[in-house]
Parts: C-alpha cells; structure tokens; sequence
C-alpha cells in the first residue's frame, strides 16, 4: 500500500485533473462529503467544486497552498474498491482530516495496473485552523503501518534478506534490487543506508553487502532468452518506459535504465524468476535496445507492429491495436494506418483479421456457453472463425431479468403474438433446425428459448401462401417479364444493332460509364474512380 501526497495549489487544480480523468472514462467521482447543497439536486461541475474549496479556505487567508492531494494505491488489484475506500476514511481520520464538516472528494481511477484512490479535501479544518502538516510524508508512512499492522522495521529487515539471496556484483546493483521493492539505498563513511517513507529504516555495513559480490557469473543461455525477449517487445513497444512494462508483466524482468530519463547511458536486468541481477550490456547494448521507430521508418514499423500484435494475440481488436498505436501519434481506421497526417492502406489479409477479431469481441459480450450459440452467432454476424471464439461459464448480468421478462410476455394471456412483443421489447428470433433463439443486440443477451422452456409453437413464423379450400395456389409455370426489363432489353438490343451498322454514337455504353460489374462501396471511396 502507498499514499503519494502531491503538490499543493492555491486554486484547487487537483479537481480540475480528476474531472479531466472522469470526462475521458477513466475515473469517477466515488464520495463527496460536507459540500453543502451541491450534489443533492444534480451533479455538480468542476467549477462548482473548486469554487466551494476556495470560499471554504478562505476562512483562513494565511495558508496560500491549502489544497491537500493524496493518492493511494494497492499492488494490483489486491483491494476491491470498497476496501480502498474503507482505507481512504481511515487514512483520513488518522492525518487529521476528518472532523465533522470536513468537505473532500474520492475519485476512483482505472487507468493503471493498480487500483488506486485520489483524496482532494482543505488544510483548513472546519473551526478555521491549520491542519497539522509536520513531517507529513514520515506520518504518512507511519499511519499506513498502523492501518495494516506493519512492523516496518521486521519488514524492512526481512526485505534486506530477500534482497541478499539474489546474485549481484555490485552495490548499483544491490541498490537496484532494494529499489524495486520500494526502498531508497545509498552508502556514506562505509555505511549501507535502508530508507523509506522520508525515514532511514535500516544501517548496515558495507563490507556485508561486499561479501555477496559475485563476479564474473553469467548464464549465457538465460541471457539469448533475454536479449531475445527484449528484442521482441522492443518492436512492438513505443518506448522504454512501455518496453519495461511489458517485461515486467510478462516475464518478471525488472529493466532498470541509468542516467538521464530522456537519455539513458546504461541498464540492468534484474530477473526475480531466477534471483539475478544482469548486466544490460551483456545482454543487447543500450543503443539497440532503445532503437525505436524513426518519423521515416514509422510506416513499416507500424505494419510490422500490428502483424506482431496479431500473431501475439490472435483476437487482438481495432481498439486495442488504437490504444497502443495511440502511443506513437499513430491510429488505424478501416483499414487504413494514420500518422502525422499522412496515411498507408494497411496489408487486405491485416484488415480482414481485424475487421474479425472486431466481430468476435462484440460476439463474445453475449457470453455463449457452448458451441451451438457460437456457431449460430458467427453466422449472423458472419464470422468465419468459430474457433476463435471464448465459451463462457456465465451470463451477462441482464440475461435472468430477460428470461424472466420473456415469461411474463408468454403467459400474458392478452398477448397474442410474443413474437410481435419481443421485437418490441428489443428481441429478435432466430432459428437453427428445431432450436430457436431471441437475440437482443442492445443488451448483448442470448436466450435458447428451447431450453429455457418456452413454447417455442408460438414464436414460429406462420406460412403467408394463399389457400384455396386448405390447397395452396400453384404457381404459374408461365414466365412474366417485368415490363421495365423487357424494354431495357429492346433497348440494349437496339443500340447493338446501331452499333453493328455503324451508327451509334461513338461514346454509347462505355463499360466503364455504365454496366460494368462493380461494387458501389468501391465507387463512393474513389477506389474505382479514374481521373
């Protein structure tokens, strides 16, 4: 667990980013309490709410900075929502800002790996005085201890030890093994220095960290792996900071840049699955590690780009493939690749597979549970890859209202025709051989109505041919030209025989004016246009 306290602002600017974070879809609003009026009728702006701050802060005009701005997440998803919540208000209470009328706002944020919170409430407590803010970073750290029973110093302690059973040789390296698990690190008149939360939580001598060096140990297979790890995920990542990402996330490979942030001299590996820390230059040179894509060779390397995704995820849809390419100012859009305002058609075997997995994700919001529905849903929405798609274990959360609404509709004795009432209530039949379906695309709900016992007689569709005494009308074996035809073809007919005789205007019934075999959709984008 960690609490980040952000910097403060005399105009409450911390609304203004989490109301940003709501607008896109990656945050919401989660409480608001002690804001007066505001909330009980509608939603309040953005403006509203910094706007109370402001006038609620200047009941003590001295503070300048009274915003007071902390973030607080977890590793991952190891806390649901209410849990980080629940965390929130006792953070709150035990850093003093939870008197009674104490206004403050809860954002939830879904925009990284880790589930996080943002508090934005006042310095000011609601009798005007200053909210003791001394050592704030250190209570912090202290307060978080005190929530989750941490024994900070036994922690620390058993961490060093972790850190001692991976291979190193060096304190850099020692340093770097200590930093991914959150600890600052550094040595001073033949001291190791363990600090965290503003606080040096361990001293120990240097000559015990020297005593782990191991020098010259290499395992040259895991480091092929490695180098060929990194070249992978290199040309599919925008940059390092997406590379070590990835690395991370799908191999426990913690990369670890030296130098300036834009400029990296150096980097180390340091592979948790194995406890040893590499040497970046062993492995692939920094340079070519951090070659990434150059404004000339962005189009190959963005074709070559999404053919990776592809074949690293088969499924992968337009707006995943959006999302990373949206990390190089780079988008695709039917089957065309845009950047920097210029654009490529994308390869036709690349489009259709997108265009597809595009179709398998909206197949696969309906939750089919065996292969019949898969299969009668890839027909409608033409997908020629079942296989692909996911059999689910559950329904969607609508799916038992549905069934029950359909009931009501079937034992309504009012109602004479449920077919007529389902399209009503967004459904519609589909049948495949004795089996019938009512699919209701809005909701993305699946229902066999065989299994769900429904009388499915009266959902058939009633034969509209005429009947004579229970017989019905044969038809005519006669052909009858449609009128407009039969004069088309007199027509055409005609101007062959000008053209046989050389009379017919030279211009008469290009192919390529009219006639011609084509399709519309090629003529509205201008594929087919001549100019």
């Amino acid at each position: 667990m960690i609490a980040t306290i952000l910097p403060g602002s005399s105009n409450f600017h911390a609304v203004d980013y989490n109301e940003r974070k709501v607008a896109k879809g990656v945050a919401r609003l989660l409480e608001i309490q002690n804001f007066g009026a505001l909330g009980e009728v509608r939603k309040p702006t953005p403006e509203e709410l910094t706007q109370f701050l402001m006038e609620y802060s200047s009941m003590n005009p001295r503070i300048q900075k009274a915003q007071f701005h902390v973030a607080i997440s977890c590793k991952g998803h190891e806390m649901s929502e209410q849990q980080l919540l629940d965390f929130a208000h006792q953070y709150l209470q035990e850093m003093g800002y939870a008197e009674p009328g104490q206004p403050w706002l809860i954002y939830s944020h879904n925009d990284t790996d880790n589930a996080h919170l943002h508090i934005v409430t006042s310095r000011i407590a609601p009798d005007g005085h200053k909210i003791q803010h001394d050592h704030e970073r250190r209570r912090s750290q202290a307060v978080i201890d005190k929530i989750l029973g941490t024994d900070r110093t036994q922690k620390t302690e058993k961490d060093i030890e972790a850190a001692k059973q991976y291979s190193f040789s060096s304190f850099a390296q020692f340093k770097a093994v200590m930093g991914t698990m959150g600890y600052e690190v550094f040595q001073k008149d033949g001291n190791v220095f363990v600090k965290q939360g503003g606080r040096i939580q361990k001293k120990l001598p240097l000559t015990e960290i020297e005593a782990l060096y191991k020098k010259g140990y290499q395992d040259k297979a895991r480091n092929r792996q490695l180098r060929a790890y990194l070249k992978k995920y290199r040309d599919v990542c925008a940059n390092k900071e997406e590379l070590q990402k990835e690395m991370k996330k799908n191999f426990g490979v913690d990369v670890v840049f030296f130098g300036k942030k834009d400029k990296p001299y150096g980097y180390i590996l340091i592979d948790h699955a194995n406890k040893t820390v590499i040497h970046g230059a062993r492995v692939l040179a920094v340079e070519e590690l951090l070659d990434f894509a150059t404004p000339e060779q962005r189009f190959d390397r963005i074709e070559a780009f999404i053919d990776q995704l592809l074949t690293l995820n088969p499924k992968i849809t337009q707006g995943k493939i959006f999302q990373k390419l949206k990390k190089q100012r780079a988008y695709i859009k039917k089957g065309v690749i845009y950047y920097d305002g210029q654009s490529r058609p994308l390869p036709p075997f690349m489009a259709k597979a997108i265009d597809r997995n595009n179709r398998i994700s909206f197949i696969e919001k309906f939750r089919p549970q065996n292969a019949a529905e898969v299969e009668m849903l890839c027909k409608v929405f033409k997908v020629d890859r079942p296989d692909l798609v996911d059999i689910s274990t559950e329904r969607p959360p609508k799916y038992a209202y549905s069934v029950g609404r359909l009931h009501e509709i079937f034992n309504d004795p009012e109602v004479k025709s449920p077919r007529s009432v389902m399209y009503q209530e967004g459904f519609i039949i589909r049948q495949v051989d004795d089996t019938y379906y009512a699919i209701n695309f809005k909701e993305h709900i699946l229902i066999n109505l065989n299994e769900e016992g429904f009388d499915v007689e009266r959902v058939k569709k009633k034969s509209r041919k005429q009947k004579r005494n229970g017989v019905p009308f044969k038809k005519s074996k006669k052909k009858t030209l449609n009128p407009i035809k039969s004069l088309q073809r007199k027509s055409h007919q005609g101007l062959g025989k000008l053209r046989k005789e050389g009379v017919g205007s030279h211009s008469a019934n290009r192919e390529w004016e009219v006639g011609k075999k084509t399709n519309y959709d090629d003529v509205d984008d201008g594929r087919s246009l001549k100019i």
